[in-house]
This record gives C-alpha cells, structure tokens and sequence, in this order.
C-alpha cells in the first residue's frame, strides 16, 4: 500500500507501506548495527586486529593506542558534534533526514576525517589503513557536494567502501581467508537492503552512494 509524504524540499512523494512490521524492524535494527559511523569501528577493528598481514609484529599497547585515536576522532568527536547541534536546535534529529540538516555535520566530518588521516600519515600507519582513513574524508566532502543534489545514502555510500577496500585487500595478498571478503559482500548487501526498506532514500539515492563510495575507495588506495 502506498501513502503519500512530503519529502524535505516540500514536495509530494510516494511511501512504499508493503513490507511487514518485522521486516522493517529488521532493516531499522541493521541501519543503526551498521550506520556510517558504526562502520568505522568495525573496519578499524578489522584492520588492526583481526587482518593478520597489516599490523604484523606491532605491539597489543600500540594498536589500542591507533584504535583509541581513531575511535576518538573519526567517532566520538562527531557524534558529540550531532549531539551538540540537535541540543542547540540547529537540526531537528540525530538521524539528519533532511539535506538542509546534513551541511554543518558534514563540513564537522571534513574536518575531523582530514585530521584523522593526515596523524595517520604523520605517525606512518600502515598503507591500508591510511587509505581506509583517507577514504574518510574524501566521501565526506564528496558526500558535501552530493547533497547540493540529492539526500544521498550515507549508509551506501559506506558499504560501497567496504566492499571496494576488501576488495583491493583481496588482490593484495593482504586478507586472512576469503570468509571475510563474503561477510563483507554480505554486510554490504544487509545495508543498502536496509535502506530500501527503513528509509525514505529514492533507489537513485542508494545506488549513487554506494557507486561513489566504491569508487571513493578505490582513488584513495591508490594516491593513500
């Protein structure tokens, strides 16, 4: 069944109503496992200890040192932002649903993501995971002009990135066993399903994101 709403330039649109209370609970449960920011962590995690190549012989004091810098930056730091926007009344919700709303935390991201990445250069993390980083704030300013056009999926455009960085870890020797690159086709697949299912992103919105994404991933491995 379908309902009419009113998207965020004020225009009439078309609400999809056909899939069931459990589906949808599903797809909104996965959103929030999976969101752009939550990404982050689990790619991060994967990166420093679970992938047996890149950190090889770095000492468990050090990783946790990497991990806690990146967690502080590229997650703690911008959830505060959105927090702190949403409690001053700059934007209505957490979850940036409208394009107007999603500028400031953005142009926060921007910031925070090239800092990120340029300690990581500094510090001389490994090549993967600075393109893992580099590709951080590349899809935020991409993410920045996308939105001069369209509500473009964040969450897409973080699964595109995942999947093109197990990818080229694939063709780099670089990945313990081909289980992870499945999980990660999988996990991909759940987000951008998710999307289709819990949000109110156009088809257009989700496929341009994870397209950008991929390609995203792609220019960082190779200029990190």
């Amino acid at each position: 069944m379908e309902q009419l709403i009113v998207d965020d330039k004020g225009n009439l649109d078309v609400a999809d109503n056909s899939f069931s209370p459990v589906t949808k609970a599903l797809a909104v449960f996965f959103s929030y496992l999976f969101h752009p920011i939550l990404i982050i962590i689990w790619t991060s995690l994967y990166l420093i200890y679970y992938n047996s190549f890149i950190f090889t012989g770095v000492q468990s004091f050090e990783k946790l040192k990497i991990f806690l810098s990146i967690f502080s930056t590229n997650v703690f730091i911008p959830l505060v932002t959105v927090l702190l926007l949403k409690g001053l009344g700059f934007i209505q919700s957490i979850q940036l649903r409208t394009q107007k709303e999603r500028i400031i935390p953005y142009v926060a991201c921007i910031t925070f993501f090239f800092w990120s990445y340029y300690v990581s250069r500094q510090l001389q993390y490994p090549f993967e995971l600075r393109a893992f980083l580099l590709s951080l704030f590349v899809a935020a300013s991409a993410s920045l002009l996308l939105n001069n056009y369209m509500k473009v999926s964040m969450h897409a455009i973080g699964a595109g990135g995942l999947t093109a960085l197990f990818i080229m870890l694939l063709f780099a020797n670089k990945m313990d066993d081909g289980l992870s690159l499945l999980i990660c086709f999988f996990v991909a697949g759940v987000i951008c399903t998710s999307r289709f299912v819990a949000s109110d992103h156009k088809p257009s919105e989700i496929y341009t994101g994870f397209i950008t994404g991929f390609i995203i991933q792609l220019i960082a491995w190779y200029i990190a």
